[in-house]
């Protein structure tokens, strides 16, 4: 998934970038308000994690535009803050939950996963189509309970492309699921990489799971639960 993590503090914005990235996420990190407005505009994003204790505008203010902007994708509030009536102000504003500092990262990390299934439409911590299963804890999938090996990427695609079943998704969005950086991204390797996922999903299953739209992108043509 593709995190927007705004934070002022250097050192805590690092350490949430790289173990947020060691789980799997591409990571905007950035330290004000106004960055996070700009990349939000720019670029598509699945959840974006904010300090409310930002200099110049505020971590709610930046919610409140963000909302405006009708930004839809689930918001998490870092807080120092422990009264409730702050964390009711940040709920209001259009956040969706929180985590009060200092907090120990399995935490955050499980109301993040909590965030992003539920954002899709799923309770559970896997989703399954049939006799394919990914477990997103593990980051693992199978299929008739027998390991199904991926590559890093490969799972990724999968996992994006499951989370939004039966939508079309481009190869732009898959690019952004897998690189950080504009320059890296190819759409030549996507078309590889959904390829060879095929090939590895289609040897396994009854079916022919990814779907080319011609001039848009791929569709998981599954109900998944």
């Amino acid at each position: 998934m593709k995190l927007l993590v705004v934070e002022d503090e250097a050192l805590l914005r690092h350490h949430l970038s790289s173990r947020l990235s060691e789980q799997g996420h591409v990571v905007d990190a950035v330290a004000s308000a106004e960055e996070a407005l700009y990349r939000a505009a720019e670029y598509n994003h699945d959840l974006a994690v904010v300090d409310l204790g930002l200099p110049g505008m505020s971590g709610l203010d930046l919610i409140r535009q963000l909302r405006s902007l009708d930004k839809r994708f689930p918001i998490l509030i870092l807080t120092a803050r422990g009264n409730w009536q702050d964390k009711v102000e940040g709920l209001a504003a259009g956040a969706d939950d929180y985590v009060v500092k200092p907090f120990q990262f399995e935490e955050l990390e499980a109301r993040l996963n909590a965030l992003l299934r539920r954002a899709c439409g799923f309770t559970q911590a896997s989703i399954s189509a049939g006799a394919l299963v990914l477990d997103l804890n593990r980051k693992h999938a199978s299929v008739d309970g027998q390991p199904l090996p991926l590559t890093a990427f490969e799972y990724r695609i999968l996992e994006y492309l499951m989370r939004h079943q039966q939508q079309v998704v481009a190869k732009e969005r898959l690019s952004e699921q897998l690189y950080p950086d504009d320059e890296d991204r190819d759409p030549n390797v996507i078309e590889v990489l959904v390829g060879r996922l095929r090939r590895k999903l289609e040897a396994q299953l009854d079916y022919k799971p990814i779907e080319t739209v011609r001039g848009q992108g791929y569709l998981f043509t599954e109900r998944c639960r």
